[in-house]
């Protein structure tokens, strides 16, 4: 039963979540752009950008909160990033909608963006900026939505979550079993469904990245089966 269990590189680090949210890649850029104009008199962005009132978005994706190098951030802010708040797609969408319900005592005058759409086109148009925009999608775990059409015997599948926590010694080299995130995606109390539709995706093809595409056709049903319902309910 536990065959193929190597090997399982420190490239499995790689391995990455998914929202249930359908961001899927379908922000506008061009729309996004019209959009950024609302945040342009605070925050600049591309090749030369500074902090100005507010932290240049440069890079932001996989950035903790308040991680700017040498912007003063409020309190507010400080005490989101060290509670473990980092820019995904999930949480820019969370803070655009209303920034101050996320940190209440920001400094950024900013009421939010109102309209699912014209977020999901900002957030699109920010990955631009970040390093390797096009494997973003694969680097940040929102971007992608959990349409698919999976077997659904593969989804009925019972994983054993101690066999996922056998399997999961080389993913933890990565992913830290916290929750925390240090520039790699957490993979902690994901969905089952949404881990098990991932890693099919890399499977079958339908998600391209070589790395992960190598990785998931060395596993089998049940591996995937049992490392989402590890990683389902692990907590600190």
């Amino acid at each position: 039963m536990w065959r193929g269990l190597f090997p399982l590189t420190l490239l499995f680090g790689l391995i990455l979540s998914l929202s249930s949210v359908v961001w899927a890649q379908g922000g506008d850029l061009d729309a996004g752009k019209k959009v950024f104009k609302k945040c342009q008199g605070c925050h600049q962005l591309g090749e030369g950008a500074e902090h100005r009132i507010g932290p240049h978005l440069n890079a932001l994706f996989g950035r903790k909160a308040a991680g700017a190098a040498e912007f003063k951030y409020s309190k507010s802010f400080k005490r989101a990033g060290a509670g473990g708040l980092v820019w995904h797609a999930d949480t820019l969408d969370t803070f655009l909608e209303n920034p101050r319900a996320m940190t209440s005592g920001t400094r950024m005058s900013f009421a939010g963006i109102k309209k699912a759409e014209d977020r999901a086109n900002l957030i699109a148009y920010l990955r631009e900026f970040s390093d390797n925009p096009a494997d973003i999608p694969e680097a940040d775990p929102t971007a992608r939505g959990t349409d698919h059409d999976l077997d659904p015997a593969i989804l009925a599948l019972q994983g054993d979550p101690e066999y996922g926590a056998y399997l999961s010694g080389e993913c933890t080299t990565c992913h830290q079993a916290a929750g925390g995130d240090a520039g790699i995606p957490s993979i902690v109390l994901w969905p089952e469904d949404d881990f098990v539709v991932a890693m099919h995706a890399y499977k079958n093809q339908k998600r391209i990245h070589p790395v992960m595409q190598m990785i998931a056709g060395r596993l089998g049903d049940e591996e995937i089966a049992a490392l989402a319902a590890y990683f389902a309910v692990l907590e600190e």
